[in-house]
């Protein structure tokens, strides 16, 4: 069983149109000690805090204690700059850095000032090394963890390399490199010009040329987080619901990018229990807006942060939030059935079960939509047949505390599994026609 899968996309819409057309799910688990580039020394957790262990080094040795001595002439810089950012002094943020640096660092200090940051606690991750090539440079990993909106929240963490001059006696900021974890991919505070709109439950955030879009979509974010707010299984929903819309280089840059081309959404666990949900701009039509941020922010509401148990249960994690995101559609209408119906057709590539319903990164369209159309008809017939609580309750059993469909299914409804996967199957079959 793995966790908290690398790919699940969902596919975009250009005009309104079956759900399926316009969602996507990547469920990437942050797990802050992998891979960052460390020149020298391993790093790793220690009591959930990152750690660099250098390779071969005394900690009575001169140069480890040079090496410390400069680590906290570092720390101190960075929390400065630190103080400087959450006090919105950007001049005080730009005065630890040399002037090279200091455009990409407005960048950064404008965009979290923009997304209300209200916590930025820099954590070095070891021992400053030096750069090869470059004897009076050093290069450090620092855990930066933040809070956006909520100063009470739980921090999302980023781990970012660092590179230092030392100038007069004091160390100096040279470049701020982009945080590329296979995990994450870069945060778009880190390279992009953001504006920003808030409200009571979201944070949502685009690029200067699509400055207008933000009061529609603010109010279209406000309306499903109401919705999915109903969807927080195990807990309180989250504080703020972060949304960015991204434009096409964006979509290319932000989280690393390379989302299959079908791909209209996803969603990215960040850490500090919060995802980060990412909206395709291109082609998005304001119906899709609507059922999208449904579909995502649910996922953002339900998921644990460390992910769900495996492929096996693709079906009801995206079955969830695409019934959520259907906003109450009358199944008859669900726009989906057309690629159910050929999916579910001789030839259609499907085996029958539910286990086996994840598309594949370069599936076929018709894959794609009828997988998510089956996944939604199966949570559907479960409501029917259960209602929504038992419904939640099934999934909580299964997607947070790893049970077994089996056991899960008995728990929740009173009814063995096997039955049940057969009558929703042969649900989807009759309601697709």
């Amino acid at each position: 069983m793995t966790d908290g899968l690398d790919g699940w996309d969902e596919p975009r819409r250009r005009r309104p149109g079956p759900l399926w057309a316009a969602l996507g799910v990547v469920l990437l688990l942050l797990a802050c000690g992998l891979p960052v580039v460390v020149l020298v020394g391993v790093l790793h957790e220690a009591n959930g805090r990152p750690m660099v262990g250098r390779l071969g080094a005394s900690a009575e040795d001169p140069a480890t204690r040079a090496a410390r001595q400069l680590g906290e002439r570092i720390a101190a810089q960075l929390d400065r700059q630190a103080t400087a950012l959450l006090g919105g002094d950007q001049a005080g943020f730009l005065a630890v850095a040399e002037p090279a640096a200091r455009p990409a660092l407005t960048r950064r200090y404008t965009a979290l000032r923009a997304l209300r940051v209200t916590v930025w606690r820099p954590e070095q991750t070891g021992l400053p090394t030096t750069v090869p090539g470059r004897p009076d440079e050093w290069r450090i990993v620092v855990r930066f963890q933040y809070c956006l909106v909520v100063p009470g929240c739980r921090p999302s963490p980023v781990l970012i390399g660092t590179r230092w001059r030392e100038v007069a006696g004091a160390p100096r900021l040279v470049a701020v490199e982009e945080s590329r974890s296979v995990e994450t991919g870069t945060r778009p505070w880190e390279v992009s010009e953001l504006v920003v709109a808030v409200g009571p439950r979201t944070v949502v955030a685009t690029t200067p040329a699509l400055r207008g879009k933000l009061p529609g979509l603010l109010r279209q974010a406000e309306a499903a987080a109401r919705v999915a707010d109903e969807y927080a299984v195990a807990g309180a929903p989250p504080d703020r619901y972060r949304i960015f819309y991204a434009g096409r280089a964006e979509w290319l840059s932000w989280y690393g990018g390379g989302r299959p081309q079908w791909t209209g959404g996803y969603a990215v666990a960040v850490g500090g229990g919060h995802y980060e949900v990412v909206l395709n701009a291109d082609g998005l039509s304001a119906t899709g807006a609507d059922d999208l941020l449904r579909h995502e922010l649910t996922h953002a509401a339900s998921l644990p942060e460390r992910g769900y148990p495996g492929t096996s249960t693709w079906w009801l994690v995206e079955g969830i939030a695409e019934y959520a995101g259907v906003g109450g559609t009358p199944v008859g209408r669900y726009e989906g059935l057309a690629k159910v119906r050929e999916m579910l057709a001789p030839g259609g590539g499907w085996n029958g079960r539910l286990d086996d319903l994840a598309p594949a990164g370069d599936a076929p369209a018709q894959r794609v939509g009828g997988s998510y159309g089956v996944g939604y008809l199966a949570v559907r017939h479960l409501v029917d047949r259960f209602g929504e609580q038992r419904l939640l309750e099934f999934f909580r059993a299964v997607v947070h505390d790893r049970r077994t469909l089996e056991k899960a299914s008995v728990q929740a409804f009173g009814e063995l599994w096997g039955g049940l996967h057969d009558e929703c199957v042969a649900y989807a079959r009759s309601a697709a026609g």
